[in-house]
């Protein structure tokens, strides 16, 4: 998909707009591939800087508009972070879907609209047991990111079997709520599919792909900073992927027509058809340099935002 910028998107925001691009502590200057919007907004006459989210210095009301980029520090802070998202009235995306796309127990609710959501038990501090469960699976917090606090577990390894229990001991005595999915093979294989939707003229269209490497290899050994480095490759997306992406944002409350941008994380069953494993509609990495055209259909996508709310 190729989004243009309209002349009158050009107009409205040359030299007039101010937009706050997101961000935390840990990464005050923007990730690499966030800077690279920077200077089509530029050509638009947008002015982006980056602004960590609980500075309180930052004035939020000097800005046109607030774009959640690299607030990737918000996990142990969800009930601030998101408190904080809904005092932003020019949010983007907004704070009611920040609020429902922090907790990734969102999958049980899309799941039961239709959307093919690979098998995810949730486990909270109420206890737990192993009938059921799959040999090789994975864990993760249902808040939580950048892959912190994951690991895959092979149930019948005695050793690896005591550390899932160590692993969702240390989640559930914390008060937080813990995922158990199986592990499919095919992320060693095909890796993890995202799929970038961008808003353009007549609202979210599909913009570019990505393949992500398989993360997790082994029990959670903790991570040195915000997230796993990840192997990044361009990726076109096939029609079955673009169908679960589709099916999934439309599934999503409120409605796709409010979002920004948008992200969908898929990987083939073992059946070969894609199931979605995660929805990202609040930090997610959009992957801008894997794309020619990318970072500048992004900032199309915010002065488009701009022109319709002046």
């Amino acid at each position: 998909m190729t989004t243009t910028t309209s002349t009158h998107e050009r107009t409205a925001t040359r030299e007039t707009s101010r937009v706050a691009l997101v961000t935390c502590a840990e990464i005050p200057d923007l990730e690499e591939d966030d800077r690279l919007v920077l200077a089509p907004l530029a050509a638009l006459g947008v002015t982006a800087e980056p602004a960590v989210w609980d500075d309180p210095a930052v004035d939020w009301a000097g800005y046109d508009l607030v774009v959640l980029r690299s607030a990737w520090d918000y996990a142990p802070r969800r009930a601030e972070f998101v408190a904080w998202a809904a005092g932003r009235g020019n949010l983007a995306n907004p704070a009611d879907v920040v609020e429902w796309n922090t907790d990734k127990s969102y999958l049980d609710e899309l799941a039961r609209a239709g959307v093919p959501v690979i098998p995810t038990m949730v486990m909270g501090p109420e206890g737990w047991f192993h009938y059921g469960l799959p040999t090789d699976l994975v864990i993760k917090p249902a808040i939580g990111a950048g892959s912190v606090d994951a690991g895959r577990y092979r149930l019948d390894d005695p050793g690896e079997n005591s550390a899932f229990d160590a692993h969702l001991r240390r989640l559930l005595d914390a008060g937080r709520t813990a995922l158990v999915q199986p592990y499919l093979p095919a992320v060693d294989t095909a890796g993890e599919a995202a799929l970038v939707f961008l808003r353009g003229p007549d609202g979210l269209r599909f913009s570019h792909a990505a393949t992500k490497g398989a993360l997790l290899s082994g029990p959670d050994e903790g991570v040195e900073g915000l997230y796993r480095e990840e192997t990044i490759t361009p990726r076109v997306a096939t029609a079955a992927e673009l169908a679960v992406a589709e099916k999934a944002l439309s599934a999503i409350p409120g409605g796709v027509d409010r979002l920004l941008y948008a992200r969908v994380d898929l990987i083939p069953a073992e059946d070969g058809r894609p199931v979605l494993i995660e929805l990202e509609l609040t930090e997610p990495s959009l992957f801008l340099g894997t794309d020619d055209g990318a970072a500048e259909r992004f900032a199309g996508a915010v002065a488009g935002r701009l022109a319709a709310a002046g």
